[in-house]
């Protein structure tokens, strides 16, 4: 069983998204431990792109920090490999193409299975262009992680068929960031995905107080928190650590009253 799919055996998940190497790789690092402590069931490691265009301005922000402290996707790589000797907590890595092409995609996609990554999230790569990279997951096992957006509601079952591990069902129109309100009605996202494949559905974008993801949460299988935590780790730098597993256990305990 791929460790993915024990992501949403236990109820409703909450997964936390972190920028690796903001402030420092040494600090993303005791921040996957602790919030594998505070109940987190999956962490997305962002690695840090020049032009991150799904990103608002505090993942923008986090990605120039990380860039400028000099991270390589080589380094990250170390750093997942000594995570991997602590914990075996879910982790997919969410980038962008170029990063995945300047590195070369099969060899990008090889290192990460070898290392002990779950799966991989590119945004920019819309549903057409992910032949690109899904066969060459499959092949060493990696989960293609598909993201839906609101707009797409004539696609969504389409993306929904072809769609492994999760769904990352994208909860507002625009870039990451903090909302004060969810409009958008993710709940009949949510409720196409699962006619067309059983599959779990965790929604992201937006959220950043427990109401909203216990709401998120109700209406899918777990809620997806990204500008929030970076948002801490802008605010903390190298003392972030214990904010950042304080607020993962109140998200998480919120998504389990869900």
């Amino acid at each position: 069983m791929s460790n993915i799919s024990k992501v949403f055996e236990n109820g409703k998940a909450f997964i936390a998204f972190v920028t690796s190497g903001d402030p420092s790789l040494e600090i993303t690092e005791q921040l996957v431990y602790a919030m594998d402590e505070a109940g987190a069931d999956l962490v997305e490691l962002g690695i840090p792109f020049s032009d991150p265009t799904a990103e608002g301005p505090v993942i923008q922000e986090a990605n120039i920090r990380a860039l400028s402290g000099g991270v390589t996707t080589d380094k990250i790589f170390d750093m997942v490999r000594r995570i991997r000797k602590r914990t075996q907590i879910p982790m997919v890595f969410m980038t962008y193409a170029n990063v995945v092409f300047s590195y070369g995609t099969e060899r990008f996609i090889k290192t990460a299975a070898q290392i002990g990554m779950d799966g991989l999230i590119l945004p920019d790569i819309p549903y057409e262009e992910k032949d690109e990279f899904r066969p060459i997951c499959e092949k060493y096992g990696l989960s293609f992680i598909s993201l839906i957006a609101p707009t797409s509601h004539d696609r969504i079952r389409m993306i929904a068929k072809e769609a492994d591990g999760f769904v990352y069902c994208v909860s507002s129109l625009g870039v990451t960031g903090v909302r004060s309100r969810i409009t958008t009605d993710v709940g009949a996202m949510v409720k196409l995905v699962k006619e067309e494949k059983d599959i779990p559905c965790a929604i992201g974008f937006g959220i950043s107080t427990p109401e909203q993801a216990r709401a998120m949460a109700a209406i899918s299988d777990g809620a997806i928190v990204g500008s929030a935590i970076v948002k801490l780790c802008g605010q903390y730098g190298k003392d972030c650590v214990p904010y950042v597993k304080e607020y993962v256990e109140e998200m998480k305990a919120a998504v389990r009253e869900a």
